[in-house]
């Protein structure tokens, strides 16, 4: 036993049990704050008519992903891997990009009106820009304001230029969507947790402290993170693909296109709740429900 300030005795452990509620009354103040912060800033998206929370501004967007472009191209120069902007590969990858760009505006302004909403106008100062390397990868990207790459190894698997206008429309609906920005914001709030939840276990023993870390990275992870990195993808087939259409390729393609995107490596791949993908078989479902609408975006553009 010890005697408390005021001649009383005091239980062994009274401090401790005191900064345990501390702990607890931490970790709602953090839960209080994380849902004030998530849905009350969320706003519609004119894209896809669903709350969206940002991390960044369009303008620093726009500025992270010129550095990041820079960064690219300068690797790829290095490298020797940059294809030069006179070959061959380069002038197509171009005139598709250029195409797809062109119908930015137009359906943008469709599907905010779909949802209605005001047609966002952030994409009026992207730097578009867009470069080939040379590379075994079949993948290409569109960094936020609209700085874009396409490798190689992705021409023999789109085929044809139906198969990358869907591919880079998908890229450049990431962008358009601020995908970049709404990830920022999510991992602001992971991180959060991650500190709140430090603060929780403090005083507990190693083993306890381990055991619970683990289970609450888990559960942000297949809650949270992965579900989230599922639905931005799900939105980019459905924004590249009335983009492609819109710029007179032909959207049937899609289906065709992910099937053998799906088989790369073997086609082994975890399952969905493991992933930020979508199932192949749900994706092409998915795309297959676009279809009709697709296919209103092209003959409406391209009579």
């Amino acid at each position: 036993m010890r005697i408390g300030s005021v001649g009383r005795q005091a239980p062994e452990g009274g401090r401790r049990r005191g900064f345990g509620g501390m702990r607890w009354w931490i970790l709602l103040l953090f839960a209080g704050y994380a849902a004030w912060s998530w849905f009350g800033n969320a706003k519609v998206d004119p894209y896809t008519g669903e709350k969206a929370r940002y991390g960044a501004t369009a303008e620093e967007e726009v500025q992270l992903g010129a550095q990041a472009f820079d960064q690219v191209l300068g690797d790829a120069q290095a490298q020797g891997a940059l294809m030069p902007a006179d070959a061959q590969v380069s002038q197509q990858v171009r005139e598709i990009a250029q195409r797809l760009v062109e119908r930015v505006p137009e359906v943008t302004a469709e599907l905010a009106a779909l949802h209605q909403q005001p047609a966002p106008t952030d994409y009026q100062s992207f730097q578009w820009d867009v470069a080939v390397i040379q590379s075994d990868q079949a993948n290409a990207f569109c960094l936020p304001g609209g700085k874009m790459a396409v490798y190689t190894g992705l021409l023999p698997v789109v085929e044809n230029e139906n198969g990358m206008a869907v591919v880079m429309g998908h890229e450049i609906a990431h962008a358009l969507l601020r995908h970049g920005s709404q990830r920022m914001a999510q991992q602001k709030l992971v991180q959060m947790g991650q500190v709140a939840a430090g603060m929780a276990v403090g005083g507990m023993d190693p083993q306890q402290q381990q055991a619970v870390m683990a289970a609450l990275g888990a559960g942000a992870q297949y809650g949270f993170v992965l579900p989230y990195g599922r639905s931005h993808e799900t939105q980019a087939d459905e924004v590249g693909l009335m983009l492609a259409a819109a710029a007179c390729y032909d959207p049937n393609e899609a289906v065709p296109l992910w099937q053998r995107m799906s088989q790369i490596g073997g086609g082994e791949r975890p399952p969905e709740f493991a992933s930020t993908h979508p199932d192949p078989a749900n994706r092409m479902q998915t795309l297959q429900s676009l279809m009709p609408q697709a296919e209103q975006f092209r003959e409406k553009y391209c009579r």
